[in-house]
């Protein structure tokens, strides 16, 4: 039988062994016989094929021509398979975001959130918008006169010194917002009791005059030059139900901050002017009870504004006819920032 090997190729010297076991036919049929013979090849110049001799190794051939037994073993070597494989980079095997997994699964959130608030007290307390800052005017009168040829308006505080006044000819216009400011242009002082009284002349010359109630100026918020101005009193740093007062046995002394201060530092975050120092200027009827006030506003303030806690500066007063809890004024300081308020 003929077996014909084709390729172009080396065999012998690497790999490559062959085997070709021939038997002799004739001795198994009781005959003598020639063994098998392998073809010669064909001269070089007319055919470039060779014969694969028995034997013999290292040689180059285009194509082969082995006779004998059709049982032919070969071996050769397998290149090393390596593969240059990443798992992550693989199309159908990435594990995908977040957002997938999500999607995929749907966590049951309800019920861990209300064992672990049946049984422990969250650390997240509400705390309700402040407004205590008035913005605009601090006291809006609105005198309903008419035929009046001229009116004024006289604003005292409660020692009976006129403050502010407004005055105007024929009818008063209904409504005469007072924005805080004094005559001499200082903020008006929180925490005091304020009058008025209205004025007006008629044609013939009679003039009538209405008193009106006293009022308190809340806090309030002013904006100048230098940035906003946030005025109030002590009794502010009070809350409602306790009663007692910002200064002395009955205040409170604790840890915790007045909400106040608060919305004081949310204030003057939001002021452009956020490099500047801070002046907290203090007023009391003695400098025990301003110094007091002076450090509860400073400690409450420097962990809360943004920038160097340093930048809060305290200046007291004392002044005998200031409210009786004192009075707190806080803004930006536009002075040199190498000369600080005095202390």
């Amino acid at each position: 039988m003929h077996s014909r090997l084709h390729g172009i190729g080396r065999i012998g010297g690497k790999t490559f062994g062959v085997l070709v076991a021939m038997a002799a036919l004739a001795a198994a049929a009781g005959t003598s016989a020639a063994a098998p013979a392998v073809k010669a090849a064909p001269s070089a110049a007319s055919d470039s094929s060779m014969t694969l001799r028995a034997g013999q190794a290292g040689t180059e051939f285009r194509s082969m021509t082995v006779e004998g037994e059709d049982r032919v073993h070969i071996d050769f070597g397998r290149p090393e398979l390596t593969l240059d494989l990443d798992p992550e980079q693989v199309p159908g095997l990435t594990r995908g975001t977040a957002l997938d997994v999500l999607n995929r699964t749907r966590p049951e959130l309800s019920t861990p959130l209300i064992a672990l608030s049946s049984q422990e007290r969250s650390p997240y307390v509400a705390k309700p918008w402040l407004r205590k800052f008035a913005t605009g005017p601090v006291a809006v009168f609105r005198p309903a006169v008419t035929g009046a040829v001229r009116w004024r308006l006289l604003v005292a505080d409660s020692r009976g010194q006129t403050v502010a006044s407004f005055d105007g000819t024929g009818d008063p216009p209904k409504e005469i917002a007072w924005d805080g400011r004094t005559k001499s242009g200082a903020l008006v002082t929180p925490g005091l009791t304020y009058s008025y009284v209205f004025e007006a002349h008629d044609r013939a010359g009679n003039k009538r005059s209405f008193v009106g109630q006293g009022f308190d100026v809340s806090a309030y918020r002013s904006d100048t030059p230098a940035g906003a101005m946030l005025a109030m009193s002590g009794r502010d740093l009070v809350p409602a139900e306790n009663g007692g007062t910002s200064y002395g046995p009955s205040s409170r002394t604790g840890k915790e901050t007045p909400p106040i201060f608060l919305e004081v530092a949310t204030w003057l975050n939001q002021s452009p002017q956020v490099g500047d120092p801070i002046r907290v200027t203090v007023g009391a009827r003695s400098l025990d009870q301003a110094t007091m006030l002076g450090n509860r506003a400073v400690a409450s303030l420097s962990g809360r504004v943004i920038g160097d806690p340093a930048r809060v500066h305290m200046v007291t007063e004392v002044a005998p006819d200031a409210p009786e809890d004192g009075v707190l004024r806080i803004g930006s300081w536009t002075g040199s920032a190498t000369t600080p308020p005095r202390k």
